[in-house]
């Protein structure tokens, strides 16, 4: 496999990511912004993209700066909120032609992050804060996206497990904050918390497409510079609890039950045990041929689905199905019953093997996209670790059975969540 190589340059303020490749035809910006997960700054952070990409000084409407992104051949900008581990992260993406292709002289990757740089540094800005009508409209999209979640019952009962198995703990915080705190966002509060994140935040910045690595530091060095700061790093904790599994059961007016279960798996990216885990998860739940998906669903009929995901910088992971109520404890046995199998290695040649192939066409396919790349090198940021995909399918390749037993074991229940419907008892 021909692997993108990336070469990281410490600019001023931030570190700048350039994956020079001749795969894709356009060029990807994205810079990215991590701070520690705080229920005082969630909502504020939520926010603050989405006010940022609305205008700028020279874009003071939305219209207009979408107007301008169409000008430079349909270049595109939007903005993600994410949470990793215990970090919360702020992307900003714009995707554009590669000049190259084209014709016309104009030199789009200059522009494109001509605008990137405005967009973070020359916002709509009147008196001490951000335009009061933009602030006001993001808050109502806020509130609406925050919603969203509560009305996608699949999403509100994952989200309700983390609040539980994860109190008292940053990660149990929202990636969108919390609706209460909206109203008490003002344009002048927003612009004090953008100007704290810029300066505080661990900022990076990555150029992916066939692009010359000196031409683009050049660019940057006029455009983009930061104060030098220590990022603030949070030592994954040992988190206590009783040895007991926490139960929780939630009413609603709901046809189908939504049963999530959370795991401890004491383990997180960079372990040496990481790729071993994600080759149990392959077997355990995470595709179509995993245990979850065989025995819960196709052999049992108890669920609608059942699949297990992995939080890899939190060293959790999340077992989702959809049950009828009737069926909760016939299904939390057999969910049981999958992880014991596995804890005594009782899977499969074919489904171990099955599954390191699925896993490497999964890399595979994922680095074949300029933002699934980036997602895998900043796996890396997150971490403080330096894994390549290179290394990536290679340790996976090499895991034995032998480690697969021993993750399996390192794997503890924390909490049941169920999302139950009202005619449901107790």
């Amino acid at each position: 496999m021909e692997a993108a190589v990336e070469k990281i340059i410490q600019m001023q303020g931030y570190k700048l990511h350039v994956i020079k490749t001749d795969k894709f035809k356009t060029n990807t910006i994205v810079w990215r912004m991590k701070a520690p997960l705080t229920k005082e700054d969630v909502t504020k952070r939520a926010l603050l993209p989405h006010v940022l990409q609305s205008n700028t000084a020279n874009h003071p409407t939305t219209a207009g700066l979408r107007s301008y992104l169409d000008d430079l051949y349909g270049a595109t900008l939007f903005v993600d909120l994410a949470k990793k581990g215990e970090y919360h992260i702020m992307s900003f993406y714009v995707e554009m032609a590669n000049e190259k292709f084209l014709s016309d002289p104009t030199p789009l990757l200059k522009k494109g992050l001509e605008l990137l740089s405005e967009i973070l540094t020359n916002p709509n800005v009147k008196g001490n804060g951000f335009d009061p009508q933009t602030v006001e409209m993001e808050k109502r999209t806020l509130k609406q996206r925050i919603q969203s979640i509560y009305d996608d019952k699949m999403r509100y009962s994952n989200a309700r497990l983390i609040e539980e198995m994860c109190k008292d703990e940053p990660y149990a915080l929202q990636v969108n904050g919390n609706a209460e705190d909206v109203d008490a966002i003002t344009p002048e509060n927003l612009y004090e918390y953008y100007q704290k994140a810029f300066a505080e935040d661990e900022l990076d910045l990555y150029v992916i497409g066939d692009v010359n690595e000196a031409e683009v530091k050049s660019i940057l060095s006029g455009l983009l510079q930061f104060a030098d700061r220590t990022p603030k790093k949070i030592t994954v904790g040992e988190y206590q609890r009783d040895s007991d599994v926490k139960e929780i059961k939630e009413q609603q007016n709901v046809k189908q039950g939504k049963l999530n279960i959370g795991y401890r798996t004491n383990i997180v990216y960079g372990d040496p045990d990481y790729f071993a885990l994600q080759v149990f998860n392959g077997i355990f739940g995470g595709f179509s041929h995993s245990k979850l998906f065989i025995n819960v669903r196709e052999k049992a009929s108890l669920a609608y689905y059942a699949a297990s995901r992995l939080e890899s910088h939190k060293g959790i992971m999340m077992v989702m199905s959809g049950i009828d109520n009737k069926n909760y404890d016939q299904a939390v046995g057999i969910i049981k019953d999958q992880l014991e199998a596995m804890k005594k290695g009782d899977f499969t040649d074919q489904e171990f093997e099955q599954t390191k192939a699925v896993i490497q066409n999964q890399i595979l396919e994922t680095v074949d996209t300029a933002r699934g790349l980036l997602e895998i090198l900043y796996h890396n940021v997150v971490a403080g670790t330096k894994i390549d995909v290179e290394t990536w399918l290679q340790e996976m390749q090499k895991t034995t059975r032998e480690e697969i037993i021993e993750v399996a074991n390192k794997i503890k229940m924390d909490t049941i969540y169920f999302l139950t419907g009202m005619e449901a008892g107790n």
